[in-house]
């Protein structure tokens, strides 16, 4: 896949439209310059006005806790010798006791001033949207390990564009693991080092090098899982994590091109005994060289198999329980905490209702943010805990909009 901005069909670049609407969440008037074209002049908007993300509908608190990883499987040319890839992590998990905890932004506060700076919105640092996790709460312990989900981000993006699927799977017993892959991403170290997106075509930024990012992950899963902390730092954890998450039921879920990834690290690594795509384009480089015979998934919007033979080309590659959605009226980025947000933005600052559907698609946003936090919890339901459900037999009444694909 190409190591630039995913540029939609209407013309704009993920970022540059995640940026107007972090920007109008910070209640702060931008120059006119500074906005997409079409939006029109900029209303003002109420001064106490912020962004906020849809509750998690599960029964427990959320928690979080940041990982430094080092693979030194993988030395890192572009860091130089001695150097090895290095990567940032959060574990979500279900808490307890979470009011003496802060809450969780939504991006590390550096990596969300080069965000917004890069997007046109220098004005706005130190404004970051907050989430509904805890930072270091115990975990929650019920007598079972906790099965994990990892995440892969899109190109250009960060580990928190998916924060409602993420805190969803979360809030309903799930420890999920997203990774910020370095070099196409905006990320912050513990010692201060801002990481963003590096214009490189030497940079390990292919869906391979995600793929790899993942499976480490993985290996870092199992470290956690036998009461091994991975931290570089060794930074103290959450009490209760060390020991709490199951090897033994392992998933993966990523969007655009980490939804790539996430189909070539299952195709590569059985520990991942689900996988979940959304509106990933892909496109394999190498070409694939087997069949997937466990669970996978793939929710489309615009990389529909009709359209995209490398979309169709992996379909024919699954030879075990497979599904494929699709939301009609979902645009590439639909399926991500912009429809959230981008409503918020087309009332804050007037925007009509077709420049909105310009942006995130026709498909009702309430009903996009409830096809997230109900369709990936029901697929790692029923292939990591066997919580067979009828939401993935057909279609429901609850969900007009989604349609099984043949």
């Amino acid at each position: 896949m190409p190591i630039t901005p995913f540029a939609s069909r209407k013309g704009l670049t993920r970022r540059s439209m995640l940026g107007a609407a972090l920007a109008a969440g910070a209640a702060v008037p931008l120059a006119a310059a500074a906005r997409p074209a079409w939006a029109g002049p900029a209303a003002a908007a109420p001064a106490a006005t912020r962004l906020t993300l849809p509750v998690p509908t599960g029964p427990y608190p959320v928690g979080t806790v940041g990982l430094r990883l080092v693979d030194r499987s993988r030395p890192d040319g572009i860091a130089g010798p001695g150097h090895f890839r290095e990567l940032m992590a959060t574990v979500w998990y279900p808490a307890q006791d979470v009011q003496r905890y802060p809450v969780a932004p939504w991006m590390p506060a550096g990596a969300f001033e080069a965000f917004v700076t890069d997007a046109g919105f220098s004005d706005l640092a130190g404004l970051v949207p907050l989430t509904a996790g805890h930072v270091g709460p115990p975990v929650r312990r019920t007598g079972r390990r906790l099965p994990v989900v990892v995440f892969s981000h899109g190109a250009h993006s960060h580990q928190g564009d998916h924060t409602i699927v993420v805190q969803e799977l979360a809030s309903h017993g799930y420890a999920v693991v997203t990774v910020a892959h370095q070099y196409d991403t905006y990320t912050e170290f513990p010692d201060g080092r801002i990481a963003v997106p590096l214009h490189d075509r030497q940079a390990p930024t292919l869906p391979g090098d995600f793929a790899a990012d993942l499976r480490f992950v993985l290996d870092c899963v199992e470290m956690l899982a036998a009461g091994c902390n991975p931290d570089v730092d060794r930074r103290e954890l959450p009490a209760g994590l060390l020991g709490s998450l199951d090897p033994r039921r392992l998933g993966a879920f990523g969007w655009s091109k980490g939804g790539t990834a996430t189909a070539r690290a299952t195709l590569a690594d059985e520990r991942i005994r689900a996988g979940l795509s959304l509106d990933g384009p892909m496109q394999m480089n190498p070409p694939l060289a087997g069949d997937l015979d466990r669970p996978f998934m793939m929710v489309s919007a615009e990389f529909t198999r009709a359209t995209d033979p490398e979309a169709a080309a992996f379909w024919s590659h699954l030879r075990g329980w497979r599904l494929n959605i699709q939301a009609q009226g979902a645009a590439h980025v639909s399926y991500g905490d912009n429809e959230a947000l981008f409503p918020q933005v087309a009332k804050l600052y007037g925007w009509s209702g077709q420049q909105l559907q310009d942006v995130i698609g026709t498909l009702d946003p309430d009903q996009a943010v409830k096809i997230q936090q109900a369709y990936p919890l029901a697929f790692f339901d029923e292939h990591l805990r066997h919580r067979r459900g009828h939401l993935l037999d057909g279609p429901s009444p609850a969900f007009p909009a989604v349609t099984f694909l043949p």
